[in-house]
C-alpha cells in the first residue's frame, strides 16, 4: 500500500509539472511545436470540467491555479503516506 501512495504522488507532481509547462508555452508562443498538441491532450480534459464553473476572468485562467492546487494538495497528502508507511 505504501507503494501506491509513493506511486500516486510522484504522478501527480509529475502531472502538475507537465501542467507548468502548458503554461508557460501559452505565455511564450515561439515554443509551440507540434510536441505542444500532446501537452494540450493531458491538460485540457481536466481544465475543461473546472472552466465551466469558474470560468476566465480579465484574461487569467483562475482553473488552472485551482486544479494545479488541489493536484498539488492531493500530492503531498499521498506522499505524507507513503513516508509514515513502515516496512514490516
Amino acid at each position: 500500500m505504501c507503494e501506491l501512495y509513493l506511486i500516486v504522488g510522484k504522478l501527480l507532481q509529475l502531472y502538475g509539472l507537465i501542467m507548468l509547462v502548458y503554461a508557460l508555452v501559452s505565455w511564450v508562443p515561439s515554443l509551440r511545436g507540434r510536441w505542444t498538441e500532446y501537452v494540450a491532450m493531458l491538460v485540457e480534459p481536466v481544465l475543461t470540467p473546472v472552466r465551466r464553473i469558474i470560468p476566465p476572468m480579465g484574461g487569467l485562467d483562475i482553473s488552472f491555479i485551482v486544479v494545479l492546487l488541489v493536484i498539488q494538495l492531493v500530492a503531498n497528502q499521498a506522499l505524507r503516506q507513503a513516508a509514515f508507511c513502515t516496512p514490516f
